[in-house]
């Protein structure tokens, strides 16, 4: 009940900041003070509205996790122009060992229309979540494009997939699989266990 009561004060506060808000400023109130920077221009007439949508999608679906190389271990204080140029970290795991490629390279080689295709049909090998990729809406997986695309070409390819077998030069993650439950006689319960 305490807390019911107090949201018509909160609620009339509200109001009166809003209204103060909306009264003129005399002069002798702001001598001295700070100066505000003036808001920040429209953008320009035919900008494109997905590119800041793709930076987003790029930054929240941990694309840069991966293909960026460093961005974990500086906690996504990452410079754009090394975004998305791929990593020489590899992944070994039964599927031999696996790179995060450059996307920058692979988009500037592609449309708008190839990329699209392309990430709506994507499998891969792990630990690439090339699922996620292709559940994407269209224009999600559009917005990407465009805002890597917007990048520019930079950096070298990743190295090469290298089949199973063959051992991987550092740096690589070893992902190992659980071993398989083994044939046998069951184990015996201990006493007052389930």
């Amino acid at each position: 009940m305490r807390h019911r009561s107090l949201l018509p004060i909160v609620s009339l506060s509200c109001l009166f900041a809003a209204l103060a808000a909306c009264q003129p400023t005399p002069p002798e109130a702001t001598a001295g003070a700070t100066p505000v920077d003036p808001p920040a221009p429209a953008a320009p007439h035919g900008e494109d509205p997905l590119l800041e949508r793709g930076e987003y999608l790029v930054r929240m679906s941990g694309c840069n996790d991966c293909h960026t190389a460093g961005y974990a271990e500086r906690q996504g204080e990452v410079d754009k122009a090394e975004w998305l140029t791929g990593s020489p970290l590899g992944y070994a795991g039964p599927w031999g060992t696996t790179y995060a490629s450059n996307l920058r390279m692979r988009v500037d080689g592609m449309d708008e229309a190839g990329w699209l295709a392309y990430t709506a049909n994507l499998r891969t090998r792990p630990i690439m979540p090339d699922f996620l990729l292709r559940a994407m809406a269209e224009d999600d997986r559009r917005a990407i494009y465009r805002f890597v695309k917007s990048l520019g070409p930079a950096g070298a390819p990743a190295p090469a997939y290298l089949p199973p077998g063959q051992r991987p030069d550092p740096p690589y993650m070893q992902l190992v699989l659980p071993a398989a439950p083994q044939e046998g006689p069951a184990v015996a319960a201990s006493p007052g266990g389930r």
